[in-house]
């Protein structure tokens, strides 16, 4: 027999389903609904009519195993005893091979020769070893971004010229680079063409590639002219502080002109003059030049002075621009494309040029929807710098594996080595959500 209550107007009605039919009761009101055989009602399930009356039917109570809400925190808690007991078999297997864990072996001398990077000696420890693969990474990467970013903006926008040339230089070159694997391009970069660049000196004859500067590129490597702090930049460095001091005020300024009449109270030109014109001043004001430009010169077969890039660091960092650019050129046509079509016609409706358009109208409204896909392409250039190991380039990754073979330490460099990447790319990411937040409408 089916029993179920139902809701009419008049009070609770309870269905009574026999062999013989359906029946309609309706008890003393006074009794409990939950009296007798029938279950306690829940909640309401579906409504139904009878006879031109509104009803309403209840659910049975579902048993505490089968509730989804039961079901869901019962999976979280065996997920969690299943991570605590492979961390407690990992441990355990740590401690019966005899092993300890301990960051002491830091403080060690390292015995082995870094060539790249800042100043380093044998004699050094491994946390000086450590510091070396760090900041070349961070040089690599910080300015893979900001070249992949200019370079990701100039074909992005190529992608969509009306130029038949320039449209497809683009489309070949972004096609190209995103369908083929990044070591495979860094092999092509390094052994194809910065080795066979040609030498340096041959016969007492510079055979180098000579570039403004005098810049010297030749299978040794790229040497730059490079600015040397003097006796007198101890006075200079002041000047600087202060222009930060003034580009604050005046960026705070112009913001609470935004928040209090719409727009702001002067223009962003003032605030670069304003950067540049302090130090200026302070370059006459103080007695001898406080910066002397490095010239690099070619003393026998190699150059000194300035600043000398390796060819494996030009290989990594052009390899790493060339491929995260062409991600990055997507992004930068996509965000271009989200812009409405309206908003460039009002815009040559207005008599703005085609540069004017781009720069004013559709860029400004198009970061929106570009930012965070570039953040995570900007993620992927810090990481896939780890693939300079491939072309002897010594990073965080290559200078932490000789340290782990010399040390024996695998566990703690490994732990570092995920510590080091997961900050610099935390540090990325906190930057650019800022930049993202600043530049989203705001709804009032």
């Amino acid at each position: 027999m089916d029993q179920r209550w139902f809701v009419v107007p008049n009070g609770l009605a309870l269905e009574v389903s026999t062999p013989t039919g359906v029946q309609w009761m309706q008890p003393d009101m006074s009794d409990e609904p939950t009296s007798g055989c029938i279950p306690l009602i829940k909640k309401v399930v579906k409504a139904s009519t009878h006879r031109g009356t509104r009803i309403v039917e209840r659910q049975k109570a579902v048993p505490f195993w089968l509730d989804e809400r039961v079901l869901k925190v019962l999976g979280q808690i065996a997920f969690l005893i299943l991570v605590i007991a492979v961390g407690a078999w990992a441990i355990s297997n740590y401690l019966d091979r005899d092993l300890t864990f301990t960051f002491r072996f830091l403080g060690e001398e390292a015995s082995f020769h870094l060539a790249e990077g800042i100043e380093f000696s044998p004699t050094d420890s491994y946390a000086r070893a450590f510091l070396v693969g760090v900041v070349n990474t961070i040089r690599v990467a910080s300015l893979g971004i900001v070249l992949a970013s200019l370079l990701g903006m100039v074909a992005g926008i190529s992608r969509l010229s009306d130029n038949w040339l320039v449209n497809k230089i683009a489309s070949v070159y972004i096609e190209i680079v995103r369908n083929t694997p990044l070591l495979v391009q860094l092999f092509f970069l390094y052994f194809a063409v910065i080795l066979k660049l040609p030498q340096l000196k041959m016969k007492d004859e510079v055979t180098a590639i000579i570039l403004p500067g005098p810049t010297y590129l030749s299978n040794r490597g790229l040497a730059i002219p490079w600015p040397r702090p003097s006796d007198s930049f101890s006075s200079w460095w002041p000047f600087l502080i202060a222009a930060l001091i003034v580009v604050v005020v005046l960026w705070i300024l112009r913001a609470r002109g935004v928040q209090r009449t719409g727009r702001p109270s002067f223009n962003m030109l003032w605030v670069i003059i304003a950067f540049f014109t302090v130090p200026v001043i302070g370059w006459f004001a103080v007695p001898g030049n406080p910066l002397v430009l490095d010239v690099p010169i070619i003393e026998g077969l190699r150059a000194t002075g300035g600043t000398i890039l390796s060819p494996e660091f030009v290989a990594l960092t052009l390899g790493l621009v060339i491929y995260t650019g062409a991600f990055i050129a997507e992004v930068v046509r996509a965000g271009i494309l989200a812009v409405p079509k309206g908003q460039t016609e009002a815009a040559r409706a207005q008599g703005f040029t085609n540069g004017q358009v781009l720069r004013l109208i559709v860029l400004p409204q198009a970061l929106r929807v570009i930012i965070p896909p570039l953040i995570s392409q900007y993620l992927n250039l810090i990481k896939n710098s780890s693939l300079a190991v491939g072309i002897g380039f010594l990073d965080l990754y290559a200078v932490s594996s000789t340290m782990l073979n010399q040390s024996g330490r695998v566990v703690e460099v490994f732990l570092m080595i995920m510590a080091s990447y997961l900050s610099m790319s935390l540090t990325v990411s906190l930057i650019m959500n800022i930049v993202n937040r600043r530049i989203q409408i705001v709804e009032r």
